[in-house]
């Protein structure tokens, strides 16, 4: 005869209450029950696997609440005002804070809730960064989170990440912001929470350190959306800018999951600001003007005096470009 022991956990919320019990089976009764329990396991694991949580594509960054994140039930046309604790540059403009809002878009200057997009460039007053600028909050159940990072795991892997794709510059990550739009057409609450139905989540990770400013623009599941959409990044007067999608018409097809720039399906990464430089005023003496007005000449140029500057103590690693070229009487 063998004895077996199962627990019971019944839970409240100031406790969990654990009952110890004991049962004495033949070696029959347990013959039965094994065949039993095997059918029971197998209903158990199809039931197990219909409520796995849903976990986001591995290539986002942590969000939501689990996260830690301040998260906000979409309600429709709302705007949240977050300031920083360190500068972000963006384009040559430092800005102290962001606003982040319901319709897949940050802006700097004011809030902008507005679901029509703004087809780049807008040659407009603002700079833009839509990670999915669109009519999210009519389209069913729908969240979005952010949050700032100073130190920890994640600028670890944004250091790694922005090293990765811009090799070269030694980055450091000191400073990362995380914005996470995550929604279901559906508006049953458990559709939303398993991702069960299609989705839409796209985040927008902005990064910075030593002057350099770099964005990641993360793409998940992106299900039909019947409105007009775009992604990409705006400057004011459209100075730059980028596009990764527009669509002015309802019938969004794009599945922006598979597409990047950088060969990491769903993912896009721009360098939003190149450091900080120190300009070097230099009088060299040439046989011909046209030396640095032919273009073919600009690098050789730069190279030699790159290397006479080094040799007087410049760091090698020092990257020059060639901002204008006077031409003086003597």
């Amino acid at each position: 005869m063998k004895r077996f022991y199962f627990q019971f956990f019944f839970c409240s919320l100031q406790k969990t209450v654990v009952i110890l019990c004991s049962f004495s089976l033949t070696e029959m009764t347990i013959t039965a029950a094994a065949a039993e329990t095997t059918t029971s396991k197998e209903t158990s694991t199809t039931a197990i696997a219909a409520t796995t949580p849903w976990t986001a594509p591995a290539i986002f960054y942590p969000f939501g609440a689990e996260a830690g994140d301040p998260v906000i039930l979409d309600g429709g046309d709302t705007s949240y005002f977050v300031a920083f604790s360190t500068p972000f540059t963006y384009f040559g403009r430092s800005y102290n804070s962001i606003y982040v809002n319901n319709n897949g878009l940050l802006t700097f200057n004011q809030a902008l809730p507005e679901a029509h997009p703004y087809p780049f460039p807008t040659y407009g007053a603002e700079d833009y960064i839509a990670a999915l600028w669109t009519e999210l909050d009519d389209l069913g159940i729908g969240r979005y989170s952010y949050q700032e990072y100073t130190s920890g795991r994640v600028l670890t892997r944004a250091t790694q990440d922005i090293n990765q794709y811009f090799p070269g510059r030694g980055f450091t990550a000191s400073w990362v912001f995380v914005a996470t739009w995550d929604y279901a057409l559906t508006w049953d609450l458990n559709v939303f929470n398993q991702h069960s139905g299609p989705a839409i989540t796209v985040q927008a990770v902005l990064i910075s350190g030593h002057g350099f400013s770099f964005i990641l623009l993360h793409y998940g599941d992106c299900a039909g959306i019947p409105y007009p959409v775009e992604a990409g990044y705006d400057t004011i007067g459209s100075t730059d800018y980028y596009v990764i999608h527009y669509d002015q018409n309802s019938g969004y097809t794009l599945n922006l999951k598979t597409t990047t720039n950088v060969g990491v399906p769903g993912r896009w990464a721009f360098l939003v600001n190149n450091g900080t430089g120190t300009v070097i005023g230099l009088q060299i003496k040439l046989q011909s003007f046209s030396d640095l007005t032919q273009s073919e000449n600009f690098e050789v140029v730069l190279h030699q005096i790159k290397q006479e500057l080094v040799s007087r103590g410049l760091p090698s690693s020092v990257e020059m470009e060639l901002r204008r070229v006077k031409k003086t009487q003597t």
